[in-house]
């Protein structure tokens, strides 16, 4: 039997179920696509007129939100309405690690899928095809398919039938527009082929046939923690052999670039950085940790929790580092940060290494001048756990900043930011980085002035030509 589907239902209008949906309701004109979260003010804002007030930032998606809003797509909080209405249901919320009780620290709450699995229980009509969006640990299918399966109705009604798939993203944020356009592969895991083809049937609308794979629903389930885990150790790798670079004399730029050219290892993630961040590779690494030792496979687990405590590592050497170059203090100093989202074309913060490293840097009492085109002051605020200033009385003339000890403020504009700044840190591979006039920056900073370079974009030629102290990650030719 074929399912046609022509109502689908998402929940969670966040970084996966918004940018999704929209590319799905983009390429399939014919179904309707309705996106529901409880919160009102996410809702308002994929509802604004105002484009570039959209809850997340990713190129692209402005456009097809322009060309589906209120036509094929639309973002509401009626999520019984929704759900009533749908033949199929997307779970997309969000799974974040446990703070407390069994498997804090590593294990998924499933808190809020479990909630979600309830609510379609209760609300669903008919047949329904649940699938789950979220990453998600291996085996949550079954806590699903349990709740929904006790949902029977006691009374006449019609007997509510489900069938549950795993259907992983595999996005990178920055171009997930571009990802969901042209994916590498989409997976799709499952007990009921019918289910599987109903959702195989609406990316075949633009997805090739061979790029579909079916799996059984653990195996996609776990596929996606794999993918997350190699890519985080890849990332954990090349970083340790960028403070190895530093060390021996060595350029990471030049041994990633051979190393790239052997076709069994390839040359994507081999640029090193100031560490992984973002909402998944530290979450997933840590739930593949906790089913580890789960099953008793307690060697598996040291394995892959090193990759975390590798990058926790780095995050702090990077730290150490500026403060070792600055006479080994930074009070009373100004520091501008250059960049804060955990890479370039996002406006996302989660896990990001900025957190880490400003926090360093506050304790040790300097006074940051952040910037970044996209991360607004009050995401900044809510990650460091502190108020900025509001305004600083003629702060560019200043000598000193020992009365703004382990206080930020965020600044607009980037040569501002750097004025009267004893250093300069590149956290966020943005493009306008890339730009920065150095002549101009070297008349503006305090003597001695550094600019430190965690990501690897600029030249050091150009920099030191200006007389500015120079430190690039991985290069350890600057210290010959």
């Amino acid at each position: 039997m074929t399912f046609e589907i022509k109502n689908i239902c998402c929940i969670g209008a966040g970084y996966v179920g918004g940018p999704t949906m929209s590319v799905i309701a983009d390429k399939c004109p014919n179904i309707n696509i309705n996106v529901v979260d409880k919160s009102p003010e996410r809702i308002a804002l994929w509802n604004s007129s105002n484009l570039e007030l959209l809850p997340i930032y990713e190129p692209g998606l402005d456009k097809i939100i322009a060309r589906c809003r209120d036509k094929n797509l639309t973002f509401s909080t009626k999520i019984k309405e929704k759900i009533s209405a749908a033949d199929m249901i997307f779970i997309s919320v969000n799974t974040p690690t446990k703070t407390k009780g069994i498997g804090a620290g590593q294990a998924s709450d499933l808190k809020w899928v479990e909630a979600c699995a309830r609510e379609v229980a209760l609300s669903a009509k008919g047949h329904t095809i649940v699938v789950e969006k979220s990453t998600l640990p291996v085996k949550t299918a079954e806590v699903i398919k349990t709740i929904l399966e006790a949902s029977q109705p006691n009374s006449n009604e019609l007997k509510k039938t489900f069938d549950v798939l795993s259907n992983p993203e595999f996005l990178a944020e920055g171009s997930a527009i571009s990802d969901l356009e042209s994916p590498d592969r989409v997976l799709i895991g499952g007990e009921s082929n019918d289910a599987i083809i109903a959702l195989s049937n609406i990316y075949r609308n633009w997805v090739p046939t061979e790029k579909i794979l079916h799996t059984n629903i653990w195996s996609s389930e776990l596929s996606k923690l794999t993918a997350n885990a190699f890519l985080a150790q890849r990332i954990s790798s090349i970083n340790s052999i960028s403070a190895l670079c530093e060390s021996t004399g060595a350029d990471i730029r030049e041994v990633a670039r051979a190393i790239g050219l052997d076709s069994r290892i390839g040359s994507k993630f081999l640029n090193c950085g100031p560490g992984f961040g973002g909402s998944c590779f530290k979450k997933d690494i840590l739930n593949l940790v906790y089913l580890s030792r789960y099953y008793n496979l307690n060697e598996v687990a040291d394995f892959w929790e090193s990759v975390v405590k590798l990058n926790n590592w780095h995050q702090h050497r990077l730290s150490e580092l500026i403060i070792q170059n600055l006479f080994k203090t930074v009070c009373g100093k100004k520091i501008c940060i250059l960049g804060f989202a955990f890479k370039a074309n996002t406006n996302d913060t989660r896990e990001t290494a900025a957190i880490k490293i400003c926090k360093d840097l506050l304790e040790e009492g300097a006074f940051l001048c952040i910037n970044d085109p996209k991360v607004s002051k009050e995401q900044i605020h809510n990650d460091l756990g502190l108020e900025s200033l509001k305004s600083l009385t003629n702060y560019s003339k200043r000598d000193d900043f020992f009365n703004f000890e382990g206080q930020w403020i965020f600044e607009d504009s980037i040569y501002k930011a750097i004025e009267n700044s004893d250093a300069v840190v590149i956290l966020t591979e943005w493009d306008e980085y890339k730009k920065i006039n150095w002549s101009k920056v070297a008349k503006i900073m305090r003597k001695p002035s550094w600019i430190f370079d965690a990501r690897s974009i600029l030249e050091s030629k150009e920099i030191i030509s200006h007389g500015l102290l120079f430190w690039r990650i991985g290069d350890g030719s600057l210290n010959v």
